[in-house]
């Protein structure tokens, strides 16, 4: 690997890290080391990058800031593109916007609000990219990114570059096609927004970020919702109805605040988690005949 590292320093795509403890980039504060991270400085250099990925058969994933992202106790082998300074940048045009992939989603919903631009207030205090929003189709109170998103510029697995429109995007509830159907990720977004009243949006994004505060437990590390809701039916109601909250293995724990989150409680590892999955899928179906699937994305060495 120190080779592939140094073609790495000499192309200058930005940082370097090897060895590198995901936990430092999750918000769930679990995952072991990745082979390679690097972070790069722009499209231009994570072009760069992937022509070494490339070149050297090396086995790749990106990430964003972390959440909806549970990493193996074991790392990730190969290469970790994160998607964080150098691919953050913005751009306002009257009401269309063009955001980087790495853009904080909760700072881009803060700025859009003091504008005087509405479609993004769902998203506020939602601690994820605009990448990773855009992947999960991510969602709140009845709205979601598919009613704003107007096209997405999307690196696919061959190393291969391209716009997808809202259409070719395919999104449904909690997914696109990039899960799928045409794995990629989103580098860029363009989103188009409706002017309204500052004041107004700046109270709508308020009431949702303390709504979320009220009610999710972001005051422990986590990431996000576990499971998708078996709609009509909600996944956070069936586990407090069959009496899980609070129910810990190792340091993994259903949250005392809202059902479908697992908080790290202290020195969680990501067995803890995923044994703590099984185990309220087991009782979901035993109590309600209900089959529970992940929201939350699981990666790294088995």
């Amino acid at each position: 690997m120190e080779s592939i590292i140094q073609e790495f320093h000499d192309a200058e795509i930005g940082k370097v890290l090897s060895n590198e403890p995901l936990a430092n980039h999750t918000t769930m504060k679990i995952g072991g080391p990745a082979d390679i991270l690097i972070e790069p400085k722009n499209i231009t250099s994570l072009k760069k990058a992937l022509e070494i990925i490339k070149r050297n058969n090396l086995k790749w994933r990106a990430i964003g800031r972390g959440s909806n992202l549970l990493v193996s106790d074991k790392g990730i082998e190969g290469v970790v593109i994160k998607l964080g300074d150098g691919m953050d940048h913005l751009t306002i045009e009257e009401n269309t916007i063009t955001v980087g992939g790495g853009y904080s989603l909760i700072k881009l919903t803060t700025i859009l609000s003091k504008k005087g631009l509405s479609g993004l207030e769902f998203a506020g205090g939602i601690p994820g990219s605009i990448g990773g929003a855009v992947y999960m189709n991510a969602g709140a109170h009845g709205a979601d990114i598919s009613k704003i998103l107007n096209r997405a510029f999307i690196l696919f697995e061959d190393g291969t570059m391209e716009w997808l429109s809202n259409e070719e995007m395919e999104f449904s509830y909690r997914t696109s096609i990039l899960q799928s159907k045409r794995p990629g990720i989103c580098l860029e977004a363009e989103l188009v927004l409706k002017t309204g009243v500052r004041d107004d949006i700046v109270r709508q994004l308020q009431k949702n970020k303390d709504y979320r505060r009220e009610t999710q437990p972001w005051n422990y590390p986590c990431a996000g919702s576990i499971f998708r809701n078996p709609l009509p039916n909600f996944a956070g109601q069936l586990i407090e109805s069959s009496g899980l909250k609070g129910y810990q293995i190792g340091g993994a724990k259903i949250s005392d605040q809202h059902a479908n989150f697992i908080v790290n409680a202290g020195n969680a590892t990501a067995q803890d988690v995923l044994n703590l999955i099984e185990f309220v899928k087991e009782k979901i179906k035993e109590k309600h005949n209900i089959d529970l699937e992940t929201e939350v994305e699981i990666v790294g060495r088995k």
